[in-house]
């Protein structure tokens, strides 16, 4: 990326600030509220389906690979679904269809997804057969965003049809030493997906007939949780992978929402094996709803929200932040947003690439 790019890079959020957007609709109502839809039921149940991985990298064939784990999704939704009471939502892991891939930017495209695509259709077959909302994460590629790798969400309406894609809303960094995460967030690219899909977009609530639900991959990150509960999440469905058990527990008390995590299972005796498994579904008070006992075993969990008491004389949660504005104002992060939008060409090949090129435009390395 060249010196005059890097440059309009660090000025971009100045300019955002400037030139402000003209007038839109309400973000967050001013009075607490928060828009729904009528529910179809007082209480629905949640189910979180805990499974290994396949990475697509590990067969000759990906396509061989897909199938494999498509049948395997399928087997354990049906599983799930044969449970009583039936439930509601299907909540998948970050990765059942693709697994995690490692090498190139190049590598790493031929072991994703297009969402909606022939996976979802299949996936889409069982959501109407179990008359619940099916929801799962991928690696995944657009058409829209060439030779971008995205972390998408998918969410499957009972009908079989696909209800959204969220996008992952930005990653976690500088936690590796020599490298950084690859793929692309809302952040990496946030005007363009601004000017896309709009500005709602960016922190979207999918208003069901069994509460309003949000899905993210983020990890440890209170402000991004905040901003969804400011819109009016009732239910944060998570699949971040290895997670942190407080954090789940953390952003539910703190932003009184339901929340619940799938994670993968790790053989035993692996780097990261003690991170795998123990799904988890909690409370909006912190509390463990349900949490699988194994780091290593595929299962199920369920847990019954009753969602009609709790949306009774709710409002968004309490936040000081009018005390804060003027400390978060002067605020920059290290690495600017937007930090993605370049030639598809330019686009770092490797964590480690993707790492340079942070340093490189890091407003804390280069002050």
């Amino acid at each position: 990326m060249n010196t005059s790019n890097r440059l309009c890079l660090k000025l971009i959020p100045l300019l955002v600030l400037v030139f402000s957007e003209p007038s839109i609709s309400r973000l967050v109502n001013a009075d607490g509220s928060y828009e729904t839809i009528p529910l179809e039921k007082d209480v629905v149940t949640l189910a979180v389906i805990q499974t290994g991985i396949n990475s697509l990298q590990d067969f000759k064939d990906p396509k061989v690979g897909l199938k494999q784990n498509l049948d395997h999704m399928l087997e354990m939704g049906e599983s799930a679904c044969a449970q009583n009471p039936k439930p509601d939502f299907l909540l998948y892991h970050e990765f059942p269809l693709t697994g995690y891939s490692s090498g190139s930017r190049t590598e790493k495209l031929k072991y994703t997804i297009q969402v909606p695509g022939p996976e979802t259709l299949e996936l889409g077959k069982l959501a109407k057969k179990c008359d619940a909302y099916l929801i799962f994460g991928s690696y995944a590629t657009d058409s829209d965003w060439p030779q971008h790798i995205l972390s998408i969400n998918a969410v499957i309406g009972r009908n079989g049809e696909l209800r959204k894609a969220y996008w992952k809303s930005r990653n976690i960094k500088r936690i590796y030493p020599d490298r950084e995460i690859p793929t692309t967030t809302i952040e990496a690219v946030r005007n363009k997906y601004r000017e896309k899909y709009g500005m709602d977009e960016e922190f979207p609530v999918l208003k069901t007939e069994f509460g309003n639900i949000a899905v993210s991959t983020v990890q440890g990150d209170s402000f991004i949780f905040a901003a969804f509960a400011m819109k009016g999440v009732e239910i944060m469905l998570r699949t971040a992978t290895l997670f942190d058990e407080s954090d789940v527990r953390a952003m539910s008390w703190s932003n009184n929402f339901y929340s619940a995590m799938a994670n993968i299972t790790l053989p035993l005796g692996g780097p990261y094996s003690d991170s795998g498994g123990k799904s988890i579904i909690t409370a909006p008070n912190g509390d463990l709803l349900a949490k699988h006992p194994s780091t290593h075993e595929e299962g199920i969990i369920t847990a019954q929200i009753p969602i009609a008491e709790f949306r009774k004389n709710r409002t968004i949660p309490h936040y000081a932040l009018d005390m804060v504005q003027d400390v978060f104002s002067e605020y920059q992060q290290e690495i600017p947003m937007n930090h993605l939008d370049m030639d598809p060409k330019e686009l770092p090949e490797t964590g480690e690439a993707m790492k340079d090129y942070f340093d490189d435009i890091s407003r804390y390395l280069n002050k």
